[in-house]
């Protein structure tokens, strides 16, 4: 009996290390070296979007643009309009061209998060599945932020309100991927970590109860979480000089002018 909470201990902290420990499948030799080109994590990802497009390719068959509507096609609709009007009032009209991009990563991202509930490890539980996807986010502001104000426009940003700060707001190229990677992978971890505690502690009905949170609420939460972000990313990228700057730099510029002639 007194070794029954060191043993316990040890199950538990056995089970948390072959829960999160993330298994290699296929290898490619590069330099001498082994790579790993197939992972647990990249296996469950392909599997998640093979289903969801499959899930898309049936939801979306035989729509109609007039006459009498599905109730499948009613719900779609309604979905994919509070969902537009949702990124609209975060990107505006100029932004909405990437509102596509910020609805597939959310719906990828709460699939992920919930195929735990199918018995798989969340490919979200990969630090390089998050920092992947984070890099991507980023990768897709900066891009948004050189098509909507030119290259040297887009540079010329990271100098304001002033050129002193272009140092810190460099360095959030860096930051923003990061904050966007650990906040997802945290929470996914941390989630888990709580449930296999509970699972040890009470492990009849309490757990099950608690999936269905962690699974399924805090999951789309995460979801909702990283495309929101983004989203924010992307409308500062792409946002104009308000008028009140213009009007300023006009009468900089006539003053100049004025002085020039004088």
């Amino acid at each position: 009996m007194i070794f029954t909470p060191i043993n316990m201990k040890l199950d538990l902290q056995s089970e948390l290390l072959e829960q999160l420990e993330i298994h290699d499948y296929k290898y490619v030799t590069i330099g001498g070296k082994e790579i790993c080109w197939l992972d647990e994590s990249t296996l469950v990802s392909w599997i998640i979007m093979a289903v969801l497009i499959v899930l898309a390719f049936l939801l979306t068959r035989n729509l109609k643009v007039e006459g009498k509507l599905s109730k499948r096609q009613l719900i779609l609709e309604m979905c994919y309009t509070k969902l537009e009007d949702f990124f609209r009032g975060i990107l505006g009209e100029g932004g909405m061209k990437y509102a596509w991009w910020l609805m597939s990563t959310g719906i990828f991202i709460g699939a992920s998060n919930m195929i735990g509930l199918f018995g798989m490890k969340p490919p979200t539980k990969s630090i390089q599945v998050t920092g992947a996807m984070a890099l991507t986010s980023i990768i897709l502001v900066e891009i948004a932020g050189i098509r909507a104000k030119g290259f040297g426009g887009h540079l010329k940003s990271f100098a304001k309100p002033v050129a002193i700060v272009a140092p810190i707001n460099l360095m959030e190229l860096v930051i923003k991927p990061l904050s966007l990677c650990m906040r997802l992978f945290g929470n996914i971890i941390g989630a888990f970590i709580i449930m296999e505690l509970i699972k040890a502690v009470v492990p009849v009905f309490l757990p099950t109860v608690l999936s269905l949170y962690f699974d399924l609420f805090d999951g789309f939460l995460q979801a909702y979480i990283f495309v929101f972000l983004t989203a924010i990313y992307i409308q500062e990228a792409i946002e104009k000089e308000d008028e009140g700057e213009k009007v300023k730099k006009k009468a900089r510029k006539a003053k100049k002018l004025k002085k020039a002639d004088a």
